[in-house]
C-alpha cells in the first residue's frame, strides 16, 4: 500500500466531519440561544438591585421572578436538545467510518503481519465519538461570546472592558502554557501506552508459556519498566496541568473578585448602579468560563487529536479499495508465475522466481525445510501477501484484482497456527455466516469431525473461545479444515494440516482431500509427512526461497530418493534432474 505523508491533509476524516457540519450549525443555533439566556440572571439581579429594592414592588419582584424561571427552565431544555444533536453527530461519525476504520485495520494487519497501531483504531474512533459528546467541546461554541460578554462590559462601563479584556488575554495565555507543558509529554505518554497494551494482549495470549516456563515475573517486570515510563510522562504532565489550571481557577475568581472591587469603586463615584456593580463581577465570570473549561478539559483535547492523527494515518496508509467489476465464479485454474515473496517487515524476499502451474481439480504438495519459504508462498497464493514482483493468476486474472469479499468464499485456507474465534462451533465452520446446517454438517463430515462434534456437551452449537477451549490441538485443527472446505472452495492451501493428527487422523486427512479434489477442487498441502502426499499429483521442492524441484509426485519422490523416475526405470534413463536455484534472501520465522 502507498504510504502517504504524516503531514497529508487526512481527506477522509475531513469528509466525514463536513457530512455533519449541519449538526454542528444546530448547535451554534442553540449555543446563541443558550448563551443569550444565561445573561437572563445578570438582568434579574440588575432589576432586583435598581428597581425592585429601591421601589419595594413585590408584584414586580414575582413577575421578574416567575419571567427568570420560564427563561432558565427553557435555556435547560435548549442544553439537553443540544447535547442530543452532538450525540446524534458523534454516532453518525461512527457509523460512516466504522466500516472503512475496521477494512483499514484488516488491511495494514497485512501489511505489517499484524504489528503496528491497527489494534488501536477503533477504540481510537470510539475515543472520537465520546469526546464529540463531553464537556469539552460545548466550550469551543461558548468561547466565541467572550468578546460579545466584554462589549456588553464596555456598555455598563469603560474600564470594566478594559478589566475583561486583560483578564481575557491572561486565561489565554495560561490555557496556551497548558497546551506547551503538557501536550507533548501526553502524546509521548498515550504513545507508549499504545505499544504496552499491544504487549499486553501478546503476553495474554502466551499465558501457558509463560507460566508453564516461569516467565511470569520476567514478563512483569518488563511490563513495570515500561508502565513506570509512561506513568512519569503522564504524572509530569498532570502535574503541570493541575497547577496551570488550579492557577486559572484561583485566578478567575481573583478577577471577579477585582471587577467586584472595580464596580464598587465606580458605584461609590456615582459612575454606574448597585446593580451594574454586581452584574459586571458575574459578566466576567460568565465570559471566563469557556476558557476556565478548555484549560480543564486539555487532556482530553490532546488524546482527542492524538486519535484524530492516528486514524488519518492509517486512513492515507491503507486507501480505500475502488469498487471492480464482479468476475465469474472461479474453477480453480492456478497459476504462479515467477514470484518474489518478501514478508511485512522484511528487506529480502523469502521467496524468490517461483513458477507452477495447476488446473483445477489438481493437487500439489510443497516439501522444503524450515524457513525455505513455504508459509509465505502460501499468504501469496491466497493474496493475503503481494507479490512483488510477479503473478499469481486465478482463472486467468490476477488475484489482487478479485474482490476479496466474492473471492472469499471460494477459498479455503488452514494456517499452520490454527484461530478459532469467540462463538459456536457452527458458526466457526460456516465462517460466522448465515448458519446452514446441512453444508455445516457436510462440511463436518467431510473433515472427519460430525461425529466428534455430536459427543460435546451442546453439539454444533457448543461455544469455543479464540483458542479453542475445551478442543484438543488435533480437534481445532480438524474444525479449522471443516472451515475451510465449508460451501465447496475451488482452491485450498493447507499448511502442515497433519501437524496436529495421529496416523488415523493422516489416513482420514488423506481420504477427504481426495473427496475434495473429485469435487473439482485444486489443493495445495504444505507438510513435512509423507503419508499426505498420497492424495497430490505434483510436488514442488523448495529450498532457500527457490524451486529445487518440480514435477509429478512419483518422479519427484524418486529423485529425492535418488532413483530414476518410474518412467525411466522401464527403458533405463538416468535420474530426473533437480534444479538448483539460486538461494534467495530469508527470514528466519518463516516456514
Amino acid at each position: 500500500m502507498p504510504n502517504k505523508s504524516n503531514s497529508a491533509p487526512y481527506t477522509e476524516l475531513s469528509d466525514a466531519l463536513k457530512s455533519i457540519r449541519q449538526y454542528f450549525i444546530y448547535v451554534a443555533v442553540f449555543s446563541i440561544a443558550i448563551n443569550l439566556l444565561m445573561l437572563m440572571p445578570i438582568i434579574y439581579m440588575m432589576q432586583v438591585y435598581d428597581r425592585v429594592v429601591s421601589s419595594g414592588s413585590l408584584p414586580t419582584l414575582a413577575m421578574l421572578t416567575l419571567l427568570l424561571v420560564c427563561l432558565l427552565l427553557s435555556m435547560g431544555g435548549f442544553e439537553w436538545v443540544r447535547s442530543m444533536i452532538l450525540i446524534s453527530a458523534s454516532n453518525k461519525i461512527e457509523m460512516t467510518l466504522r466500516q472503512r476504520v475496521f477494512d483499514a485495520m484488516f488491511k495494514n494487519a497485512l501489511v505489517t503481519g499484524g504489528m503496528g497501531k491497527s489494534a488501536l483504531a477503533m477504540r481510537d474512533l470510539t475515543g472520537l465519538r465520546q469526546f464529540m459528546t463531553g464537556n469539552g467541546l460545548f466550550a469551543f461554541f461558548d468561547a466565541p461570546w467572550f468578546p460579545i460578554y466584554v462589549a456588553i462590559m464596555f456598555m455598563f462601563h469603560f474600564w470594566f472592558g478594559i478589566a475583561a479584556i486583560i483578564a481575557g488575554i491572561i486565561m489565554v495565555i495560561l490555557a496556551y502554557t497548558n497546551e506547551i507543558v503538557t501536550n507533548s509529554k501526553l502524546k509521548d505518554a498515550n504513545s507508549q501506552a499504545n505499544a504496552i497494551y499491544n504487549q499486553l494482549n501478546g503476553s495474554l495470549r502466551n499465558a501457558e508459556v509463560i507460566a508453564a516456563m516461569g516467565m511470569t515475573n520476567d514478563i512483569r517486570n518488563r511490563q513495570e519498566q515500561k508502565s513506570n515510563e509512561v506513568l512519569g510522562l503522564q504524572t509530569s504532565a498532570s502535574k503541570w496541568g493541575g497547577a496551570i489550571s488550579s492557577l486559572t481557577k484561583t485566578f478567575r475568581v481573583i478577577a471577579q473578585s477585582l471587577t467586584l472591587g472595580l464596580g464598587a469603586l465606580l458605584a461609590l463615584q456615582q459612575e454606574i448602579s448597585p446593580g451594574m456593580m454586581i452584574a459586571g463581577s458575574l459578566l466576567l465570570g460568565r465570559a471566563l468560563a469557556p476558557i476556565d473549561l478548555l484549560v480543564g478539559s486539555w487532556k482530553g483535547f490532546s488524546m482527542a487529536r492524538a486519535q484524530y492523527d492516528r486514524l488519518g494515518q492509517l486512513l492515507n496508509e491503507i486507501p480505500k479499495t475502488e469498487d471492480t467489476m464482479s468476475l465469474p465464479i472461479p474453477t480453480g485454474n492456478l497459476q504462479v508465475e515467477q514470484v518474489y515473496v518478501t514478508p511485512p517487515g522484511a528487506e529480502a524476499p523469502v521467496v524468490a522466481g517461483v513458477s507452477f502451474e495447476l488446473k483445477a481439480g489438481e493437487a500439489l504438495g510443497i516439501l522444503g525445510p524450515s524457513a525455505s519459504g513455504k508459509s509465505s508462498l502460501a499468504r501469496c497464493i491466497l493474496g493475503i501477501w503481494p507479490a512483488a514482483p510477479g503473478k499469481v493468476r486465478l482463472d486467468g486474472a490476477d488475484m489482487a484484482t478479485w474482490d476479496r469479499t466474492e473471492l472469499g468464499p471460494h477459498l479455503g485456507y488452514l494456517p499452520q497456527d490454527i484461530e478459532l474465534f469467540d462463538g459456536s462451533i457452527s458458526e466457526n465452520i460456516c465462517r460466522f455466516g448465515e448458519v446452514d446446517a446441512d453444508n455445516i454438517v457436510a462440511a463436518a463430515t467431510l473433515a472427519g469431525v460430525h461425529e466428534m462434534v455430536l459427543r460435546l456437551p451442546h453439539g454444533y452449537d457448543t461455544i469455543i473461545g479464540g483458542v479453542g477451549g475445551i478442543l484438543s490441538g488435533g480437534q481445532r485443527q480438524r474444525i479449522g479444515l471443516a472451515r475451510a472446505i465449508y460451501g465447496n472452495p475451488c482452491l485450498l492451501v493447507l499448511d502442515e494440516p497433519n501437524s496436529n493428527l495421529d496416523d488415523q487422523g493422516e489416513r482420514d486427512l488423506v481420504e477427504a482431500l481426495l473427496r475434495i479434489k473429485s469435487r473439482g477442487c485444486t489443493v495445495i498441502v504444505i507438510t513435512h509427512r509423507t503419508l499426505v502426499l498420497k492424495c497430490v499429483d505434483k510436488i514442488l521442492v523448495l529450498k532457500d526461497g527457490a524451486t529445487f524441484g518440480f514435477g509429478p509426485r512419483d518422479d519427484v519422490m524418486a529423485s529425492l530418493a535418488g532413483k530414476p523416475p518410474p518412467a525411466q526405470r522401464a527403458t533405463g534413463g538416468n535420474t530426473l534432474a533437480v534444479s538448483n536455484a539460486p538461494a534467495a534472501g530469508k527470514s528466519g520465522n518463516d516456514s
